[in-house]
């Protein structure tokens, strides 16, 4: 008979789909098996021959912890690759999609991105970070990624061996804490979900509270919703309408923060031209004797980088 902890990673093994997905539920099968092998009829049937039955459930934990350590070096590997794969994409303005089991992340990732991101209503459908651009596409890109579930008490290996999947959640510029606002226990189930990431350490980047699924409550429900929370984005992934508004609003979160700055482009670097109108949005462009003059609309952060590289590439001595 499998406990809580059993159920819920048998669960995540049957919906694990990418490689690194199976590598960390693995890990955490194993290290959910391994202090239990002396429960197991073997362990017992090892237990009544004594020294031979120890030497033996010790062989087998040995080999569970050197099969651990082997994936767990496989997924170091992978996961490097990750890293690598998100600093190419570090100027770009992320929004993570979060929140418990079951709540429609996927299906609001899939209308947001005109993807055909895994749907299913089910529990822990979605295993794996799935990152896409936002669409119709925005200058600057904006990409969005959906993550795994969240879960009450959510047993720790798998806190520990699913962090990596909740890295976008770390990295993003904005969370959008997704919930059920049919199931009568979302504010328990949003708790968990900032418990999880205070946990994670990715509770410092804004959030915004986006109330799901309201085709499936009462107009009476609603008003009270949102009475109760004024500040929630009230809509469902099923309406075009609804997903206009929620993309309307991501942008409206990035403009917000974006300032303005004229840069004086040397024809010599015409290169930063092309990168600014995919970093910022390029509102003028004016050919002037010394360089191209560019008005740019951007992240503060981008603006200084691109100021700190051209006052490298006109100082005396540069390379033309």
């Amino acid at each position: 008979m499998l406990d809580r902890t059993g159920v819920i990673i048998e669960i995540f093994h049957r919906h694990a789909k990418s490689h690194e997905a199976k590598l960390q539920v693995e890990i955490a099968r194993l290290a959910y098996e391994a202090p239990r092998l002396r429960e197991s009829p073997r362990g017992k049937e090892r237990q009544q021959g004594r020294g031979a039955g120890e030497a033996a459930l010790e062989l087998d934990r040995r080999r569970i912890r050197d099969r651990i350590a082997e994936l767990r070096r496989e997924l170091s590997n992978i996961q490097r690759e990750h890293s690598v794969r998100r600093s190419h994409r570090k100027g770009a303005r992320r929004v993570a999609l979060v929140g418990y089991t079951n709540a429609g992340k996927s299906s609001l990732m899939r209308a947001l991105t005109s993807s055909d991101v895994y749907v299913e209503d089910k529990l822990f459908a979605t295993l794996d970070t799935t990152v896409r651009a936002l669409q119709p596409e925005t200058k600057p890109r904006i990409l969005v990624s959906d993550t795994v579930g969240f879960i009450k008490k959510l047993p720790h290996d798998l806190v520990a061996s699913f962090k990596s999947t909740l890295d976008e959640a770390l990295e993003a510029s904005l969370l959008l804490h997704v919930v059920d606002a049919s199931d009568p226990s979302f504010r328990d189930q949003l708790e968990v979900t900032r418990q999880v990431l205070r946990e994670i350490g990715a509770d410092q980047a804004p959030g915004r509270l986006v109330l799901n699924k309201i085709d499936r409550i009462s107009g009476e429900q609603l008003d009270f919703l949102q009475a109760e929370l004024p500040e929630a984005w009230f809509i469902s992934a099923k309406s075009a309408e609804d997903v206009q508004a929620v993309r309307t609003r991501v942008l409206e979160f990035f403009e917000s923060r974006y300032a303005e700055a004229e840069l004086v482009v040397p024809y010599s670097e015409q290169r930063l031209v092309s990168e600014m109108h995919d970093q910022g949005r390029v509102l003028s462009e004016r050919y002037e004797d010394e360089g191209v003059k560019v008005l740019l609309r951007s992240d503060p952060e981008v603006l200084e980088s691109f100021r700190s590289r051209l006052a490298k590439a006109t100082q005396p001595g540069a390379e033309a």
